[in-house]
């Protein structure tokens, strides 16, 4: 995949192309707790002064939420689009 071919469909996809068949055999709850693990490397990145590891613990987080997008038979860009880009998008808080 090119970097300027990147969207989040295409991420997905090579999450899944690569990921799939182990993400699946692991299940919702197994991979729910890798994400969160994911989150809480991410809080801790927030406080550091480290922009490299806070980068990359950003794209774990999107990479985990991926895998449990596959998973769950979620499509995050179709997601995304139809809650934050039709109409207004969503009022009050997200």
């Amino acid at each position: 995949m090119a970097d300027d071919d990147l969207t989040f469909k295409a991420f997905q996809q090579h999450i899944r192309d690569r990921y799939y068949e182990t993400d699946s055999a692991r299940g919702t709850p197994a991979t729910f707790l890798w994400f969160i693990e994911e989150v809480g490397e991410l809080a801790t990145a927030l406080h550091g002064d480290d922009p490299q590891n806070l980068a990359e613990e950003f794209a774990d987080v999107i990479a985990w939420l991926s895998t449990l997008a596959n998973i769950n038979g979620v499509d995050l860009e179709s997601a995304l689009r139809d809650k934050y880009l039709t109409g207004e998008g969503p009022i009050g808080h997200k």
